[in-house]
């Protein structure tokens, strides 16, 4: 996906060294989310292990998950890192002019609320179906929101359109070094509070997430690997790391891309996961990411509702992707303790029966 250009400065690669500096500028602003365990979704992953193990060949190895509670973050979720680093790196001049995004999501709210705290406009391209719930956040904090047609090719013409009459600067999403640097706090702030992690592991979507978990953790722990989750239905990270090259999800808008059978827009419940890798965060996942591993709409719901259920944990879909691809490959996990980043908490409540009913009837 192409940046527009705007009024950005060029921006310095992220690394471990901008990583620290983004959490020292942004920490005022966010909260150090909580690290927690639940030994009965530990229970339940052994489970699924011995299920797949031929008879008396189940070693009592058990995975130990840690899950770091980005659903408790700020604007609830970790957006909210990337784009107060973001926001606050701005110099005084360029601030004024305010910054700009197109975003149907927590991008959106996280850059509102950082604009906000610092007391410059931000201008938000939404496309018209965007969830009612995001676009209440957007204008909770302050949002000046500018509407255009769901498509991606709209959303970018858009947001040139704002660029140019603003004069703001461009935050993307995700392909942004600031917004990767700032994403990247979260697994420092984990290897500190859990240091023993064997496996640190986010969902995949446009990849800034990962990418920031990535560099943070391999610098700080080189022999820790990195794997993301996926949805089957919205795989293009998983097929782009295979062929060494970004395969896009699809010409439409991140709300609704076909997917590659060509069978139309994907169906996939984690929302917050449709959307193509950029450049730069396409980049540092083919360095430095070990695996990404794909999870069943079916699997996304079960890990949906046990986290609901006995983590009494509120998240969105996107943030149970990763229980759902270890539940449904839990063989190169065992043994293991694997810190899943929980990447966001703003679930639309009136659709979760919709969502719940993509589970497998387990009898």
């Amino acid at each position: 996906m192409e940046q527009p250009r705007g009024n950005e400065t060029t921006q310095r690669p992220a690394d471990l060294a901008s990583i620290r500096e983004a959490h020292d500028r942004i920490r005022p602003h966010i909260h150090r989310t909580p690290v927690i365990t639940c030994r009965a979704l530990d229970d339940i992953v052994a489970h699924a292990a011995s299920v797949g193990a031929e008879a008396g060949s189940f070693r009592h190895d058990r995975a130990r998950l840690f899950f770091k509670c980005e659903n408790l973050q700020k604007a609830g979720a970790f957006k909210s890192r990337g784009a107060c680093n973001a926001v606050f790196s701005l110099e005084a001049a360029e601030a004024e002019r305010g910054v700009v995004t197109h975003s149907s999501g927590n991008h959106a709210a996280a850059l509102a609320r950082a604009a906000a705290l610092r007391g410059i406009p931000a201008y938000i391209v939404m496309p018209s179906n965007a969830p009612a719930v995001k676009v209440a956040a957007v204008k909770h904090y302050g949002g000046r929101i500018t509407f255009c047609e769901p498509t991606l090719a709209a959303r970018e013409s858009t947001a040139e359109s704002v660029l140019r009459e603003t004069g703001g600067t461009m935050i993307h999403p995700y392909n942004d070094e600031r917004i990767i640097a700032g994403q990247g706090t979260a697994a420092v702030e984990f290897l500190e509070d859990v240091p023993e992690l064997d496996v640190i592991m986010t969902p995949v979507g446009g990849g800034g997430l990962l990418a920031g978990t990535a560099i943070a953790a391999k610098s700080l722990k080189p022999e820790i690997t990195v794997v993301a989750g996926e949805p089957q239905l919205a795989d293009d990270a998983f097929r782009s790391l295979q062929a060494g090259e970004i395969i896009p999800v699809g010409p439409q808008d991140a709300c609704g891309p076909t997917h590659p059978s060509g069978v139309g827009p994907t169906t996939t419940i984690a929302d917050g996961l449709k959307t193509s890798l950029g450049d730069k965060t396409f980049a540092v996942i083919r360095r430095l990411v070990d695996a990404i591993v794909l999870a069943s709409e079916a699997g996304i719901a079960r890990g949906l509702e046990l986290t609901l259920t006995r983590m009494k944990t509120v998240i969105e879909p996107s943030s149970a992707v990763p229980l759902a691809a270890i539940l449904e490959n839990p063989a190169p996990f065992a043994g293991k303790r694997v810190g899943i980043v929980l990447s966001g908490g703003n679930l639309d409540l009136t659709q979760l029966p919709r969502m719940l009913e993509h589970k497998e009837d387990e009898g």
